[in-house]
């Protein structure tokens, strides 16, 4: 695996095409989530060279800008989804798909491309980073608090007429908007829920994330420096032998907290995941058996760690 680098994209790569939007929610709506939207400007930050926020940032002087945090870990928009009828490997890698920081940076993964080929693990799809300029940040914000109706919708949803889908999160921080939003089985229609018209505009929402990256210019690959090692009990098939010298099973450990993985965990570095001898991995995998140094066989799974994420 290469070593993790850090990405400046020249400003020539960094345009973002954003198509319109394919459902609108009635007008009334969308004025109700614009007065509580764009109430304040936003700063719109000035670049240095190293394309993070300069000491001089300030305040735009367009008053329908939408407020948002500029900081480089500051998450300004996330999509995630996962549960649903998926092995169990998938739950203990489960991982935000579309992450807009407040600086611009985007991290996200292109799903319109299979996942790495892999004869020892179940790689999973990796990740690429790009960038919005403030406009862009703008026109996504609007889109994603307006035209889909993310600004007014409430905790969950549920079309009533699925069984054993995975569960959609949108988490939105900006124009005084701050919350999570949870749809089960996005996408699903249900002429009959009365919810219906929101349902579609949040699954429009989370197609345009899905095609994101047909959307961009410029993405290049991206690859954590920190990675979560989830080591369960067991495993299934021919294993490979410990490869950590100065780790142990016991330094996996489940933490603590409701909100906490739910799996024994320990943070890996990029030399420990070298150790593994496996290519194609940057976005993680599932279901390597490993022969334990106490003689026990073991399941590791990889999953990246973001550079907001603590473990």
């Amino acid at each position: 695996m290469s070593s993790p680098r850090v990405i400046d994209l020249p400003r020539s790569l960094r345009t973002l095409r954003l198509a319109p939007p394919r459902f609108v929610v009635p007008v009334a709506l969308v004025l109700a989530v614009m007065v509580a939207a764009c109430g304040g400007a936003g700063p719109s930050p000035t670049r240095s060279p190293g394309g993070s926020p300069s000491p001089t940032d300030g305040p735009t002087s367009d008053p329908a800008s939408i407020e948002h945090a500029t900081g480089a870990l500051d998450v300004v928009f996330r999509f995630e989804q996962g549960g649903g009828f998926v092995p169990m490997g998938f739950f203990a890698t489960q991982a935000p798909q579309f992450t807009l920081y407040g600086d611009g940076t985007v991290i996200f993964r292109d799903f319109s491309a299979g996942p790495p080929a892999n004869d020892k693990v179940g790689a999973l799809q990796p990740y690429l980073i790009a960038h919005m300029s403030e406009a862009e940040i703008q026109g996504f914000l609007r889109f994603a608090l307006a035209d889909s109706g993310l600004g007014v919708a409430r905790a969950a949803y549920n079309p009533g007429n699925v069984a054993d889908a995975p569960s959609s999160m949108f988490t939105i921080h900006a124009g005084g908007v701050d919350k999570v939003v949870t749809v089960e089985a996005l996408g699903f229609e249900n002429p009959q829920n009365p919810d219906s018209a929101i349902l579609k505009a949040l699954a429009g929402l989370g197609e345009r994330i899905s095609n994101f990256a047909t959307s961009v210019n410029g993405e290049a690959a991206w690859t954590p420096d920190r990675w979560r090692g989830i080591l369960t009990p067991d495993g299934f098939g021919p294993a490979t032998a410990w490869p950590w010298p100065d780790l142990k099973p016991t330094d996996f450990v489940q933490p603590v907290g409701a909100d906490a993985p739910q799996f024994p965990i320990h943070t890996l570095t990029t030399a420990d995941v070298d150790a593994l001898g496996l290519t194609g991995i940057e976005g993680g995998f599932t279901n390597l058996p490993l022969t334990g140094p106490d003689n026990k066989l073991y399941t590791l799974a990889l999953r990246p760690i973001l550079p907001d994420e603590s473990r």
